[in-house]
């Protein structure tokens, strides 16, 4: 089940997974016998641990005697309109020509370029802008700050002997970043009394081993909430249960190392990898207790409680708008260019207040 939320400027994308291999069946009615000891709640967890876009815009024909490389992305304007560009966080902007496609592939007698920015005119060099001699505006590590609106001024002579032309070209420039994404799980025990310091320690001990069985794969893994609650079974009394969400998320961070450059180091590949150790796990848990002929344990997995939902989530401040943003559909892009404030959060009023299909909201 694939949901998108209708909320304006972000939100969140969810696709809902069934309980994995684990099938859904009876639950196990609580057996006469000794309460487990918090040796036994280990030894019986520990049988189980298994080790385990790019910058978007429009690309260009080169002139002759250029070639074309992974660091030469240029994009042209439009006498039109504004023509947006995205740039990730914390990387290198594709090169923002001064000249329009036309333009592109004329020869222009003495050119005068010129650019301003959200914060003013811009000098031809500094340590994260450059204006080149040809009028490309380049960034070198774009930061959030650095979006919005910047302009172009363009005059040149088309021959010598015409008089000089004028040019305005537009751009919006965009942060954007990669989303947020992560798996979600909750599970289902039968407990001890809830206010036994056994379910404590069990919970504890649950969340060391999820961890050490993600741990190779630079995932981490969360507690979101625990809680007890008493349940009227079916034709049957009440039974003590531990309700058990946690997420499982990558270590990547936009600054840091990553843990690899091979393709299937990405964080998606080794979440999946993540989730099927996880799922593993659990089904695991179902089949050591199908085996067992002493009585249950007081704590044990419940079969077929087991759930899944990915989470794909855009960082306060950003969000996804495929009618805004239909050349980054995917990306996370920064909410209000020009007028951020990590403080307040104020351009993410703004993200939320344009309701359309496909948006995510802002955290």
């Amino acid at each position: 089940m694939r949901r998108r939320s209708a909320g304006g400027g972000g939100g969140e994308w969810m696709e809902a997974s069934g309980p994995g291999r684990a099938r859904r069946g009876r639950r196990r009615a609580r057996a006469a016998g000794s309460p487990l000891s918090r040796a036994a709640v280990v030894l019986l967890l520990s049988a189980f641990v298994a080790r385990a876009s790019s910058s978007v815009g429009y690309l260009i024909r080169l002139p002759r005697g250029f070639r074309l490389t992974q660091d030469t992305v240029k994009i042209v304007g439009s006498s039109n309109f504004p023509v947006k560009v995205y740039v990730m966080l914390h990387q290198k902007s594709p090169h923002v020509l001064c000249v329009t496609q036309r333009l592109r592939n004329s020869e222009l007698i003495d050119p005068s370029f010129q650019w301003h920015g959200p914060k003013g005119k811009i000098i031809s060099e500094n340590s994260t802008t450059q204006v080149t001699s040809t009028g490309s505006l380049i960034f070198q590590n774009f930061e959030e700050g650095m979006s919005g609106v910047y302009t172009c001024f363009l005059e040149y002579k088309p021959t010598v002997e015409e008089i000089v032309k004028n040019l305005q070209l537009k751009y919006v420039i965009y942060a954007y970043r990669e989303p947020h994404y992560y798996y979600q799980f909750t599970a289902r025990y039968h407990a001890a009394p809830c206010n036994s310091i056994y379910n404590i320690s069990f919970e504890k001990k649950l969340l060391q081993i999820l961890s050490k069985l993600v741990l190779d794969l630079s995932c981490e893994v969360s507690l979101l909430k625990s809680e007890c609650h008493h349940v009227k079974m079916q034709r049957a009394g009440l039974q003590n249960e531990l309700f058990f969400t946690f997420s499982v998320s990558s270590l990547d961070t936009e600054k840091g190392p990553k843990p690899c450059a091979d393709h299937n180091c990405e964080s998606s590949k080794r979440l999946s990898k993540a989730k099927n150790l996880i799922e593993r796990f659990f089904n695991q848990q179902v089949e050591v207790l199908g085996r067992r002929a002493e009585p249950l344990p007081e704590i044990y997995y419940i079969e077929g409680t087991l759930q899944m939902v990915w989470i794909n989530r855009c960082f306060p401040g950003y969000g996804m708008n495929t009618l805004k943003h239909p050349k980054c559909p995917e990306c996370c892009v920064i909410c209000s260019p020009g007028s951020y404030n990590p403080r307040d959060g104020t351009h993410c009023l703004q993200c939320n207040s344009s309701l359309v299909y496909g948006a995510k909201v802002c955290l």
